[in-house]
């Protein structure tokens, strides 16, 4: 059971940056690249500096790992009993191409493992908190909540996979027919599938290789395990946030509880066919 954080404050700083987000998204705006097919924007700075600025104000002492942060400010995470992971907007690509799908994120990591998350998707109206033993809920912009859950879906025939609409690699399609889901949907924003299968409105979010980077995981992995759920890279090894890694080299899978060990079977059958293909 992770400990209390005070998930208000948390959200009352996602939804400030959010706000951010939406400024910017709804004027003209200028696109940067970091690297191929790195997009970053104003957006993406300004909601860093103020998600960084206000969780060292509410939290003092604690370190933070944040995207647009200077990496030399993320050895204090090394080894620390609890650490911040911040994506201030997640699906830049689809921030670009204004189809709504991203999310600001913040999760807590403790004793290396994500304990606490808040997802912010400020163009779909919705948020999200949850903490590993406590719960997982959608939070109204009225304050109320809902109490989410994971689907109790075990049959693959059954199941509804999301995937990425911007980061697809080759060899998900033969993945995808190993699994046999009734359903592909793709989405943008880890966030945003993270929420899905929190929210039982998915069953699986599965990327298979490189799955970007902790501060991608750790928000969307504590709100889907705070809503019952399973979360691993695609090896079913679990991840680990006080290391000092930063890539999410080996995928990045989520189900509900009854799914997580038949997708893992079949993406090691899919990576096993396609190296005796190559083979």
């Amino acid at each position: 059971m992770s400990s209390v954080v005070d998930l208000d404050v948390v959200l009352a700083i996602a939804r400030e940056a959010a706000a951010v987000v939406m400024r910017v998204y709804a004027t003209p705006f200028a696109v940067e690249y970091k690297g191929k097919n790195d997009p970053v924007t104003v957006a993406d700075r300004e909601a860093n500096s103020l998600i960084c600025e206000r969780l060292a104000r509410a939290f003092p002492g604690v370190p933070i790992v944040a995207e647009e942060s200077d990496p030399s400010t993320f050895a204090a995470a090394v080894n620390a009993p609890r650490a911040w992971f911040v994506d201030p907007l997640d699906g830049t690509r689809e921030f670009v191409a204004k189809n709504g799908e991203f999310a600001v994120m913040i999760g807590l990591a403790e004793q290396g493992r994500a304990t606490t998350g808040v997802l912010v998707c400020p163009a779909l109206g919705r948020s999200f908190v949850g903490a590993v033993g406590h719960g997982a809920f959608e939070i109204a912009d009225d304050g109320s909540r809902r109490a989410i859950r994971v689907t109790d879906t075990s049959s693959m025939a059954e199941a509804t996979v999301v995937v990425s609409r911007s980061h697809r690699p080759e060899h998900l399609d033969a993945i995808l027919a190993h699994l046999g889901a009734r359903a592909v949907v793709p989405t943008g924003s880890a966030g945003v599938k993270a929420a899905k299968i929190a929210a039982g409105e998915a069953d699986i979010y599965v990327q298979p290789g490189r799955a970007g980077k902790r501060w991608d995981a750790c928000g969307p992995e504590a709100i889907v395990r705070a809503a019952g759920g399973v979360v691993s890279d695609a090896r079913g090894t679990a991840f680990e946030y006080a290391s000092g890694a930063l890539e999410n080299d080996f995928g990045f899978v989520a189900t509900n509880a009854r799914l997580h060990d038949a997708v893992l079977r079949a993406l090691g059958t899919a990576v096993t066919a396609k190296k005796d293909h190559t083979s």
